[in-house]
C-alpha cells in the first residue's frame, strides 16, 4: 500500500500502517543519532526536560553531510538504527512514536513498538543526495557542539520511507525472506 503521511502522526494514524507500505512522509521531523540520543537518554532518566517534543514526533537517524552553496542540507541517508536501540524503548515510552533508518531492530525495540502503537521506517541506504532533495528545511536545535550529530528539526515533502515494523509486531527483514523463499526456492521434487 501506498500512502502520505503527515508529520508529526498520531498513534491512530501509525496503527493504520503495516509493514510493506510505502510511505512519503510530509511536514515535521527531528534527526538524532548515537550522541544526540545518550543525551536525551541521561536527561530523561534524571527527570530533566529535553530539547524537542516527542509526542507524534519521527526521529531519523540522520548525519547529513555538509550543505553545498545553495542547498539546505547535504547527503541525507539513514544510519544504521541497531546503535540507537538501547536508548530507544524509553524514548517510546516518552512519547516517541516513529523511527526512520537503516537495519534490523532487537526484539526489545520490537516489543516497545507494539506496546506503544510506534512504527520504525527505513529509508534507502546509499540514496542520500536523493533524499536530500526532500528536505525543505534544516535547523540545528540542540547539541551543536556534536556537529553532524547535533538535532536537527526538519520540514520535510514527500520524504519516502517503507514500514518495517508496525504496531502489530510485523516485521518486513523476516516477512520478506520467507515470501522470497517460499516463491523461488528450489523445491526437490
Amino acid at each position: 500500500m501506498e500512502t502520505n503521511l503527515k508529520v508529526p502522526a498520531s498513534r491512530e494514524e501509525l496503527r493504520e500502517l503495516r509493514a510493506g507500505d510505502y510511505v512519503y512522509l510530509t511536514g515535521t521531523i527531528y534527526t538524532a543519532r548515537d550522541a544526540a540520543h545518550q543525551r536525551l537518554y541521561e536527561s530523561l532518566t534524571r527527570g530533566e526536560d529535553i530539547p524537542l517534543p516527542l509526542d507524534g514526533t519521527i526521529l531519523y537517524y540522520l548525519g547529513p553531510t555538509p550543505a553545498r552553496k545553495g542547498q539546505v542540507i547535504g547527503s541525507a541517508g539513514p544510519t544504521t538504527s541497531g546503535r540507537m536501540d538501547k536508548y530507544t524503548p524509553l524514548l517510546l515510552k516518552k512519547g516517541l512514536s516513529g523511527m526512520i533508518g537503516k537495519g534490523k531492530r532487537t526484539e526489545e525495540v520490537r516489543k516497545a513498538i507494539m506496546e506503544q502503537g510506534a512504527v520504525y521506517f527505513a529509508a534507502v541506504g546509499g540514496a542520500g543526495a536523493l533524499l536530500s532533495k526532500c528536505i525543505r528545511e534544516s535547523e540545528v536545535i540542540a547539541y551543536p557542539d556534536l556537529g553532524t550529530e547535533a538535532i536537527r528539526r526538519l520540514r520535510v515533502e514527500k520524504l519516502p520511507v517503507i514500514v518495517i515494523m508496525d504496531s502489530r509486531g510485523n516485521n518486513l527483514y523476516e516477512t520478506a525472506v520467507h515470501s522470497y523463499l517460499e516463491k523461488y526456492a528450489v523445491r526437490e521434487d
